[in-house]
Order: structure tokens, then sequence, then C-alpha cells
């Protein structure tokens, strides 16, 4: 009770000198939510006492009232009625769960706290737009800096491999596009080293590797602005300082123009094998009408010849204006990207060629929580929970979603 005298005594001096006279209300409950439950605290809040003082506070403060002792106690900007902890506790079960229905019973059976779905949602959201703003100022100021000087590779770099991997997937939306069409594409990379990837023997011999660390970054929008936080993100894992870089994607149009951009020639770009081999397996299905005995030896083969480097010889077998419903034209696919297929050279410079830690990213950082059964989706809401999911699997939780949260907040 001495404290909020103190309070109330300090806050109604300090806003006189100002010109804004204030005068003490009746003795009130605040209630917030914390990980340990609901606290209760009981305090007065200083309201104008005419007119005059009323117009002036707001115009200066943004505010009808002052609650001196929330000035104290650092709660007076807490949205939601939550501390800060609950608040990123929403957050990560928000991203973690399924759904926001999934992650409210998360929260009752672990904190044993009641928070709903709804309230779930809008806390996730507000700590999700400060971690994306500040990525995207972040990428902003790596993009200024690009403009004002194209990245220089060091001297003397490590040995080792960065590598980046792009891939887009698509999220169904609230939003409709000129086509009429609800599904919005969501572009993804990946950033990762061969100072993080494990390697050992099978018991046939074979060399195994593992990646042990990946950063993520997930943009539902325009290339032009996806393009920034690639930059931002290959330079915050290494770029330049590297021997080689290598770039693996699904050989479309805009990521070729995105590396040529970026990196120009400093960048080895390496057609995913994995995705090649998915076009040739659904090329051959179409050619051969589904008939397994036919398609599978025709694409297995096709698969071994390009593995093997032998991609003139494929295309010799190929007719270029032969081309089937919802499959690409495989010469022309092959063709286009046949600078990029040299795969006898980059298995034996140790290096992946295929995208296998995309594919199973876009079902971590996508499918899991954006494409349940009947899911559509506001943009903004997407794409700042998208940012928390990523955040999370790239284990930079506390360096961005936690110290940005506190520093908003305090």
């Amino acid at each position: 009770m001495i404290l909020m005298k103190v309070c109330l005594f300090v806050k109604k001096t300090e806003y006189k000198e100002k010109g804004i006279n204030l005068t003490p209300s009746q003795l009130e409950a605040r209630n917030i939510t914390t990980i340990n439950g609901v606290v209760s605290i009981f305090r007065r809040r200083l309201r104008p006492v005419n007119k005059e003082s009323k117009a002036l506070l707001l115009k200066t403060e943004g505010v009808k009232s002052i609650a001196p002792l929330d000035c104290f106690l650092g709660i007076d900007k807490l949205p939601f009625k939550m501390a800060a902890a609950a608040m990123l506790e929403c957050a990560y079960w928000a991203q973690d769960q399924v759904s926001f229905q999934r992650a409210e019973e998360k929260i009752k059976r672990t904190l044993h706290i009641s928070i709903d779905d709804d309230t779930i949602r809008k806390a996730a959201g507000y700590i999700g737009k400060a971690v994306f703003e500040e990525d995207c100022r972040k990428a902003d100021e790596a993009w200024t800096e690009f403009c004002k000087r194209p990245l220089v590779s060091e001297p003397k770099r490590k040995k080792g491999v960065l590598y980046i991997e792009t891939d887009g997937s698509s999220v169904n939306t609230r939003i409709q596009d000129e086509n009429g069409s609800t599904w919005h594409e969501n572009k993804l990379a990946i950033f990762f080293s061969t100072d993080h990837v494990y390697k050992w023997k099978n018991k046939k011999g074979e060399i195994c590797r593992k990646i042990e660390k990946k950063e993520y970054v997930s943009y539902l929008g325009s290339v032009s602005e996806f393009k920034k936080h690639v930059l931002a993100g290959a330079i915050h894992n290494g770029y330049g300082r590297y021997e080689k870089v290598v770039l693996l994607s699904d050989g479309a149009g805009w990521i070729a123009n995105m590396k040529d951009e970026l990196f120009g020639e400093d960048v080895l770009q390496i057609l995913d094998f994995f995705h090649l081999s998915e076009n040739v397996y659904s090329y051959g299905k179409a050619k051969f009408k589904m008939n397994e005995s036919q398609y599978i030896p025709w694409a297995d083969e096709t698969c071994k010849k390009l593995r093997d480097g032998k991609w003139k010889e494929v295309l010799g077998e190929l007719d270029p204006e032969e081309t089937y419903k919802n499959t690409v034209n495989l010469y022309h696919y092959i063709n286009s990207n046949k600078e990029h297929i040299d795969y006898p050279q980059y298995s034996a410079m140790g290096l992946f060629i295929g995208s296998g830690a995309i594919e199973s990213s876009n079902k971590t950082i996508v499918q899991r929580r954006f494409k349940q059964a009947g899911m559509r989706w506001g943009v903004s809401t997407a794409q700042y929970l998208m940012t928390l999911v990523s955040k999370w699997e790239s284990e930079l939780w506390e360096s961005d979603v936690v110290n940005r949260t506190y520093k908003i907040l305090n």
C-alpha cells in the first residue's frame, strides 16, 4: 500500500509539472496471467480532473489514465493481460502444435493455466510480427549494403562448403489472386555448412551424412523481398568465409535469376537430383500411361544415365516436342539445366547433389503446421507464425524470439 501511494504521488507530481492535473480513482484489480497462474494486483489509477487535462494527456501520452503501480512494476505495456513469459509460452505452443486449439490444450496440461485459443493466436501473432519485422529490418540493411558494394569473399577462406537450398510450397490463404486462386507460394531457404554435417560409415562401408544444424528463412511473398532474406541468411551463415558455396534447387527460373543477382559465379548451382528424378518418373508415367512394367524400368535407366553424367545420351532419346499434361517438357527441362547436372564431378568433390534437406524442411516448416485439412490462413497470420516455426527449427528461439520479446515489452 505504501509503495502504491509513493507511485501515485510521484506520477501525480510529474504530470502536474506538465500542466496535467490527475486524481486517484477507486481501488481496482488488474489480473495478469503468468506461467504460475493468474496474479491479481490491486491499485489505483490517476485520471484527469477536467477536460483540459484529459485532452492534454490524450495528446501527449495517447492514454486516458495512468496506472503508476503498473509503470513501476513494468506491466503497463503488457498486451493481452499476460506476462512476457506467458506470451512466449503461447508463441511456442502455437508454432509447435498443429492448431491453436491443440496449443490451448497443451498449455493447460503443462502449465495448468487456461488461455483460450484466440488469445494464443493473438499473442503468437504479436510476437511473430515483432520477430518478422526485425528480420525484415536486417534483410533491408543487408540489401542496402549489397547495393552499395557487392559481396566480396575473404582472401583466405576456410575449408568446407556452405550450402543454400531453396524451394517453394503453396499455402491456402483467404486472399484470391488475379486468377481467383487462394493458394500463395511460401518461399523457403535453408543454410548449413559442412561444419555441421556428421559423417559415418554404415555396416556396408558406405559413407552416410547427417545435417545436425540448419537455419531456415521462410517468406510468404515476392521474390524481390525474399531475395533480401536469402542474402542476409547467407551472410549470417558464413558466406564469403568458405572455400565453396553451393546452391541446390529444383531448377526454377526465379531461383537461378536470384542466384545470379546475389552471388554471380561465386556460387555453384546444382540441379537437385531428387527433383530431376521426380520429373523423370512423372514424365514416364504419362509417356507409358501409368504402365508400371514400362515406366519404372525406363525411369530407373534414365535416372541412372543422368546420375552417371550421360545427359547428352538422354537428350538424344527424348523428343523435344513430346509433352504431356501436368508434367514438364523433360527434354527442355534437362537441356536448360545442363550446366548444373554434372553429378559425377559433384560426387567426386564430395558435394550433396540432392535436396533431401529442403524437402524435409518443407514438411517441417510448412506442411505440418499450415497444410492440415481445411486450413485457410490470413497471409500475415501465416507469415508471423511461420517465422516462429523457422526460429525454433533453426535453434534461434532464445536469441531471436525471447530476447526480442523482452526488448519490446520493456
